[in-house]
This record gives structure tokens, C-alpha cells and sequence, in this order.
């Protein structure tokens, strides 16, 4: 379908994506076993559900931003705008992350007052949520440029450190969800600072920014983005939000062993994706940008079988090798959480079929009409788990999955209408055109 330099350039992406998803994803799953060995379920679910905070707050106030900064790279390519683009995602993201630290650290203290919980775990995820915004933000930015060696290396440096100094700090403090915090704190800390110092290095250049291009930038990103902040709180549900329902109506051990459940199925069917996406979706909003529809149509089907067989794949592996898996990437405590491995695949699989099928309405900014979508999904989560979980416990929050994702991907498909791009007239009509500002 694709041929030629953009076939080879295309190829080289993959290559670079690949090698950094597959890398990063084999130390997350040599890190999580190994974390499991050192501390208990009841230990593992307070770390996960702090994680799940964090991701809350990376999905509110960063994601919006880097995810305009993706869409809008193409265009400032074009116009040999991408340094005042960074100024402007780095000055907003910045921002709105003081503003997550501020809400973290009063509904922290209110939580530590009422509960006796310890202060210094919300302090260390407020670190945590710091560098990792950092390094969403510079691994994103360097993806929409299509550098992914970059990229690849800086996440799976980050990928790296935290299992090693997370298990560090165990072995010399004990086992204390503080200390894993804390590990994965200071190996992202250390990345970033390498990797940003690295990219400053590489400029070699000072430009002279001027204020009334990044303000305009700044217009269009806020453009952008309005809708996707509460689209990101619906997407964090959808994600992460089971494991507080679970919390709520079982308990920090069993919120530990379907977390560790999920965070072996979701990275398998994550990473996978993610390669896909690192790879096609820069050059479909490219081709977008260009106003080259046809090319961007072949992209899109292209990556969308790419995502629907590697689905299929996945969750029929699951379902033969759950008990292989289990045995070997977690420790015997957390055994049981193997039957829930096949269940939960299925929802990730629908749910990065789900992303796919979203791509035609960002490309044309149509963000509104995504949050439609996510909404859709989010109820559909907020009437089922609680249910599922209440009936039967940690089987029913797997099997939800399945259910509140595939709302979502319906729901999707709905607005995008996938099907009609391959007969969409190739002039810029009404129905390829950006929505009007929010």
C-alpha cells in the first residue's frame, strides 16, 4: 500500500517504535515480577492505586497539551514553527501541572487527617507526577516529529531504572509502597534530566522567540484541548477506575492481585499498540495535514487491521497460556489472578481497536465529537462495574471490560464512520472540516 522513501521511512519508524515498546515492556514485566516477590498483594494494590492517582493527574492536565502538540506538529513543520509549538505545550503543560500538584496535596492532607494515612506517600506522587509528565511530554513530542530512536531510547532508559531502583530502595528500607514510589521517582528524574540535557545539546541553537506567534499557538491549543480534559477524566475511568471499585467493595489485597493481573494484559495489548500508533499516526496526521486524503485512507485501514489481528491474537493466546504466564511473571501469592488475564485482554483489545477508530476525528480536531464517545464508554463503566464487581467480585470487574470498551468502540465508529473515508470526495468538504472553536 505504501511504497518507496515514505515505505522505507515508515519501516524505520516501526523499527525504532518497536524496539522501544518491546524493551521497555520486557523490563516492566521482569520489574513487576520481581516486585511482587519483595512486598504482598495488600502492599502492591496501595501502590497501584497511587499509580492510578498520578496516571488521574497526567490524564487531566498534561495529556490535553501533548496530545495538541501532536496534532498541531504537522502544521507547524510546515511553517518552521516547532520551537515556539514547544514553548507553547512546555509553558501550558507546566502550568497545569502546578495546578494537579495543588489539588494532590490538599485532597492528600484532608485523606491523611481523616484516615491517618502517611503524608509522605502523597508528597513522593507528586514527584512522581512531575517527572513523569516530563517524560510523557518529551517522548510524545519527540514521536509527532518522527524521531523515534529518541524517543525509544529515553523511554526505555526510563524503563530501565525504575524496576532497579524501586527494588533498591526495597531491599534497603523494606517493603513500603513509599519506597517503590520513590524508586520510580528518581529513575524517571535521572532520564529526563539525561535526555533533556542530551536534546538541548543537539539544538546547539538559541532562537528568538516571538510572543505573538506563541500566543496564537497557545489559542489553538486551548482550542484543541478544552474538549479532551474531560474526555482524559472519562479515559482514566475506563482504564483505572475499576481498581477503586474493587477497593471500595473488597479490599487493598484484592485490588493488588487484579492489578497485577491487568498490568501484565494491559502492557502485552498496550505496547502492542503502541507501536502501531507510533508508528501511523504521525504520518496519517501528516497526511492529513498535506490535505492528502487517499494516502491517509491506506494508512488508516492499514493500521486498523494491523490493531484487529493483533487483538485476535492476543486474547486467544491469553486464554491457552493464562497459567504460563502467571507462573512466570508473577509470584505464587498472586497465582490466582490468572483467569482473569483472558477477560481483561479482551477489553484492552477492544479498547485499542476503540483509539484507532477515534483517529479520523482527531485528524480533522473534531474533539467534541470524541468526548461523545468517551461518555458513551465512561457510563456504560459506571453502571457496570459496580455491578459486576458486587455480584462477582474480581471476575466481574474483568468481565466489564469487554463491555464498557466495546460501548466505547461502538460509539466511535458511530461518529468517525470509518466506512465512508474510502468514498470521501478528496476536496476539503464540510464533513473533513475542523469543528468550530469551543
Amino acid at each position: 500500500m505504501l511504497s518507496g522513501e515514505g515505505g522505507k521511512r515508515m519501516f524505520g519508524d516501526a523499527s525504532w517504535a518497536l524496539i522501544g515498546q518491546v524493551g521497555s515492556g520486557l523490563l516492566l514485566l521482569a520489574g513487576t515480577r520481581a516486585i511482587t516477590e519483595l512486598v504482598s498483594p495488600g502492599i502492591y494494590g496501595e501502590i497501584a492505586l497511587l499509580i492510578g492517582i498520578v496516571a488521574l493527574g497526567i490524564n487531566i492536565f498534561a495529556y490535553p497539551f501533548i496530545s495538541a502538540g501532536m496534532r498541531l506538529l504537522p502544521e507547524c513543520l510546515q511553517r518552521n514553527e516547532v520551537p515556539y509549538l514547544y514553548c507553547a505545550v512546555n509553558r501550558l503543560t507546566r502550568r497545569a501541572i502546578t495546578i494537579a500538584l495543588i489539588l494532590l496535596a490538599s485532597g492528600g492532607a484532608a485523606y491523611c487527617w481523616s484516615g491517618g494515612a502517611d503524608p509522605w506517600l502523597f508528597a513522593v506522587a507528586g514527584l512522581l507526577l512531575i517527572v513523569t509528565a516530563r517524560r510523557e511530554l518529551g517522548v510524545q513530542l519527540l514521536i509527532g516529529e518522527r524521531r523515534q530512536r529518541e524517543a525509544s531510547l529515553w523511554q526505555t532508559s526510563d524503563a530501565i531504572l525504575r524496576p532497579v531502583l524501586a527494588i533498591a530502595a526495597v531491599a534497603l528500607g523494606g517493603a513500603k509502597a513509599v519506597l517503590v514510589l520513590l524508586g520510580y521517582t528518581l529513575a524517571s528524574g535521572i532520564a529526563n534530566a539525561f535526555w533533556s540535557l542530551y536534546q538541548r545539546l543537539k539544538a546547539n541553537q538559541r532562537l528568538r522567540l516571538k510572543p505573538a506567534v506563541i500566543r496564537s499557538l497557545k489559542r489553538e491549543i486551548w482550542t484543541y484541548t478544552l474538549p479532551l480534559i474531560p474526555m482524559q477524566i472519562l479515559v482514566w475511568f475506563n482504564g483505572l477506575g475499576d481498581r477503586y471499585v474493587i477497593g471500595y467493595f473488597m479490599s487493598a489485597a484484592e485490588v493488588g492481585l487484579y492489578a497485577a493481573a491487568y498490568t501484565l494484559t494491559n502492557e502485552a495489548f498496550n505496547r502492542s499498540a503502541m507501536v502501531l500508533l507510533r508508528t501511523f499516526q504521525p504520518i496519517y496526521f501528516q497526511h492529513h495535514s498535506a490535505k492528502q486524503e487517499e494516502q491517509a485512507h491506506k494508512v488508516f485501514w492499514l493500521w486498523l487491521s494491523c490493531v484487529t489481528a493483533m487483538g485476535i491474537t492476543g486474547v486467544l493466546a491469553l486464554a491457552l497460556l493464562k497459567d504460563w504466564v502467571a507462573a512466570l511473571l508473577l509470584a505464587k501469592t498472586y497465582h490466582t489472578a490468572a483467569v482473569l488475564m483472558p477477560m481483561i485482554g479482551a477489553g484492552c483489545a477492544i479498547q485499542a481497536l476503540s483509539t484507532v477508530i477515534a483517529q479520523p476525528l482527531l485528524a480533522v480536531k473534531r474533539t467534541g465529537a470524541l468526548l461523545m464517545g468517551r461518555t458513551l464508554g465512561a457510563v456504560t463503566a459506571v453502571i457496570s462495574l459496580p455491578l459486576m464487581v458486587k455480584e462477582y467480585g474480581l471476575i466481574g470487574a474483568a468481565m466489564a471490560s469487554p463491555i464498557y470498551f466495546g460501548a466505547e468502540a461502538l460509539s466511535m465508529a458511530m461518529l468517525s464512520k470509518p466506512w465512508r473515508m474510502a468514498r470521501a470526495p478528496r476536496r476539503n468538504d464540510s464533513c473533513m472540516a475542523p469543528e468550530s472553536p469551543i
